[in-house]
């Protein structure tokens, strides 16, 4: 589907990187060509030395759906959805996780699964796709280089001999949202034909929430962009994204980050 180009124009989600690099890495990986209007990155989260204590990792939102998995033991795979708030869990003092970052509504198109089913959590990926799941499994013992490889091939194929259509009233409501930069009024800004509850169902079915509640993950994502580029925090970035005042857009930075802007960029 060519629109799907559309969403990788006007969408980059962000993750942060991890500060302390002597002893963890994060690192992020474009997919093959083929693959890139459906997958933002591949990633990988990694120990460069056995931790003293077990890291707490943060998740910000991001709208996105990733699938993840320890690379020493690919058995162990999960599937986080669209998360409305910041995740921070421990994740130990030794690992190597590679996640693919699925743009949003893609994963629902692809695999046919109801996004709603996914958010806010993190699921063991058998629960919900028991094929892709157990190719994960059969990655065990590859490098980072070639299970890289492996999955584009997987994921190429996938898409090569699925339906990847998606309905176009819930496509074109989505993509103004994204040219908005999230800073729309859905309820009366989105001419889609739809009421407002079937315009609900369409959005929970293929990102996993209300058409508001992505919206505001979709202001958050530009604010993030724009501050992460400017490196400051003026008032003109989040006045121009919709916020009524500073402490409006700090509550609203903080929980979606986990940390207000200015600890974030300090």
């Amino acid at each position: 589907m060519e629109k799907l180009s559309l969403i990788r124009d006007r969408f980059k989600p962000i993750q942060p990187s991890v500060k302390d690099e002597n002893t963890i890495s994060y690192t992020e990986f474009e997919p093959s060509v083929f693959l890139r209007n459906h997958i933002h990155c591949l990633w990988q989260l990694k120990t460069e030395n056995t931790l003293v204590a077990p890291f707490n990792y943060r998740v910000v939102s991001d709208g996105c759906i990733d699938v993840f998995f320890d690379l020493n033991n690919t058995e162990d795979n999960f599937i986080m959805g669209f998360c409305k708030e910041f995740k921070e869990f421990p994740i130990g003092t030794k690992f190597n996780y590679v996640g693919i970052r699925f743009y949003p509504s893609i994963f629902p198109t692809l695999f046919k699964i109801a996004a709603k089913e996914l958010s806010n959590s993190d699921i063991p990926l058998n629960h919900i796709e028991k094929d892709f799941s157990s190719f994960i499994s059969n990655l065990q013992n590859n490098n980072l280089e070639k299970s890289i490889s492996k999955i584009d091939d997987y994921l190429t194929s996938i898409i090569k001999n699925s339906e990847t259509t998606i309905d176009m009233r819930f496509f074109n409501a989505f993509i103004v949202i994204l040219e908005a930069n999230g800073n729309i009024e859905t309820e009366s800004q989105l001419n889609t034909g739809l009421s407002p509850r079937q315009l609900r169902r369409m959005f929970n079915y293929y990102i996993g929430t209300t058409p508001k509640s992505f919206s505001l993950v979709v202001r958050f994502q530009h604010v993030l962009n724009k501050l992460i580029n400017s490196k400051i925090t003026n008032s003109g970035i989040f006045l121009d994204a919709g916020f009524y005042d500073q402490a409006h857009f700090i509550k609203n930075f903080s929980q979606f980050y986990g940390i207000s802007p200015m600890k974030v960029f300090l």
